[in-house]
This record gives structure tokens, sequence and C-alpha cells, in this order.
């Protein structure tokens, strides 16, 4: 199991731009900013607390769970985006429901591998969905609007969020850069 959490920012690097190519379109561009930036905000709040996680595994704080907060992030703008494109119905509900299961249980995983408290999870989730609420309130109120009348808010917008996106992926490389020369 370990190994998944050590590859777990390739996956995701991955799983955004397979989504972003899949989609082509600005709010796709607008959810990989989004996420990316609260994966960003979760880590300065990492800083900030200094909580200490549960055991040794990771050195470095464990308050709130980034990978809670992420993953809510995205679990919660899935269902937004679902509810918005196709209604409340069985199908939202039911996929929904699922999506919060599976995104309960990626996070508890954190805690069952002794890297996080139930509070630190708790937390992130929370942080984690209020950011994908507030982003996805932005889009719709205040965004899209704008993109779809403006050639400059479209140019702002997909090269603010392609900048993060490249800013997200150089971090990846360098982190595993730096990994890879204190393993030898």
């Amino acid at each position: 199991m370990m190994m998944l959490f050590t590859q777990s920012k390739w996956i995701v690097t991955v799983l955004f731009g397979v989504f972003i190519i899949w989609r082509h379109d600005a709010e796709a561009l607008w959810f990989a900013g989004g996420s990316i930036l609260n994966a960003m905000f979760s880590m300065s709040l990492k800083h900030i607390l200094n909580q200490k996680r549960p055991s040794s595994l990771k050195s470095d704080p464990g308050m709130p769970s980034s990978h809670a907060q992420s993953i809510f992030f995205t679990v919660i703008f899935i269902i937004l985006s679902s509810i918005k494109l196709l209604t409340i119905n069985e199908l939202t509900i039911t996929s929904s429901s699922l999506a919060l299961a599976f995104g309960s249980y990626f996070s508890y995983l954190r805690v069952s591998q002794k890297l996080h408290t139930v509070s630190q999870v708790i937390v992130g989730a929370v942080i984690g969905s209020i950011c994908s609420i507030l982003w996805y309130c932005l889009w719709n109120a205040l965004m899209l609007d704008a993109f779809v009348s403006s050639l400059w808010v479209r140019i702002i917008v997909v090269l603010g969020s392609a900048g993060i996106w490249l800013c997200f992926l150089i971090h990846v490389i360098c982190q595993w850069l730096k990994d890879k020369r204190n393993e030898t």
C-alpha cells in the first residue's frame, strides 16, 4: 500500500492531464487549476498548524490531511458538476453516494496506515469540500459568463490554468528528483 502513496503524485498528474484532454473545456481547466491551488493551500496549512502525525513514517506535519483535502475537493466538484448537468435524479444520487463512499474510504486509508489521525483526515475532508464548493460557485457565478463573453477572460483562464498545472508538474518532477537523490 505504501507504494501507492509514494506514486500518488504521479497518478494525480497523469489523471489531470487525461481529464483535461478528455473534457477539453474551460470547466476542466478551472477544476484542475483549483485542485492544484487547493493542494498548495493544504501544504501551507500543514506548515502553519504544524501538528505531528501519529507515527514517524513521514516527517512533515499532518494537519490537515492533504490527501483527504484533495480527494474531497475532487469528489464535491464532481458531485456539483453532475447535479448541474443531469439535475438531481437516481443516477446523480447513486453516483454521488458512491463518490462520497470511495472518497471516504481512500481518506480513511491514511488513518489505517497511521499516516494521519482521524481528526486530521476529517479536517482535510471538510476544508477540501469547502474549497471545492467555493471554487465551483466562483466558476458558475462569476467566471463562466465572463469566459463566454470575453476573449481576454478565456485567455487568462486558459493560460492561468495551464500555468498552474505546469508549475505543479515541475514541482512533482523536482520532488521526484530530490527523493531519488536522497535514496542514493
